[in-house]
């Protein structure tokens, strides 16, 4: 299993960066990796247990649940489905204040590919476009926040961060 990360310091509060980020209304708006991002199976806001659709503009999709949600610090997810080439997949966000108005993101992955057999020659590769792709999402991200007003454009009554009880 491949474990990286990769982070970006952003000039915003890590409240506003968490909201955005975990606002599956707002997904695309920021997210260049996506081509689709959306909530399943009744769940109307991030938490433990809400369950995440997402494509990538490659066509690949995942499903993944989350297993922590902690606002404004960290938030975790599992894969529960996802592409054949893909075996297991974890996630984290941490959003860490480095001053006032000024917080870092961290992604975190661990990806294990399948079929285990050939682990060895597929998880280069996916690590490979893993980073590739979260460098130009964190990039993006940083980009959007710190040139618009996107973390003043909340929907009202969407990208509450409060647990939803499973």
């Amino acid at each position: 299993m491949s474990t990286f990360e990769q982070s970006v310091e952003i000039y915003a509060t890590r409240e506003e960066l968490f909201q955005l980020t975990q606002d599956y209304t707002r997904r695309l708006d920021w997210d260049p990796f996506l081509k689709e991002a959306r909530l399943v199976g009744g769940a109307t806001q991030a938490g433990v247990g809400a369950r995440a659709w997402c494509v990538a503009r490659n066509g690949l999709g995942m499903e993944t649940e989350y297993v922590s949600f902690n606002p404004p610090a960290v938030t975790a997810v599992k894969m529960t489905k996802g592409p054949r080439v893909i075996a297991k997949f974890a996630g984290s966000w941490r959003f860490q204040e480095v001053g006032p108005n000024h917080t870092r993101v961290v992604f975190r992955y661990h990806v294990a590919a399948a079929p285990r057999w050939l682990a060895w020659a597929m998880e280069p590769v996916i690590r490979l476009v893993f980073r590739h792709d979260v460098g130009k999402r964190l990039k993006a991200l940083k980009h959007v926040v710190e040139t618009t007003d996107i973390v003043r454009r909340r929907p009202s009554g969407v990208g509450n961060t409060q647990q939803i009880a499973r």
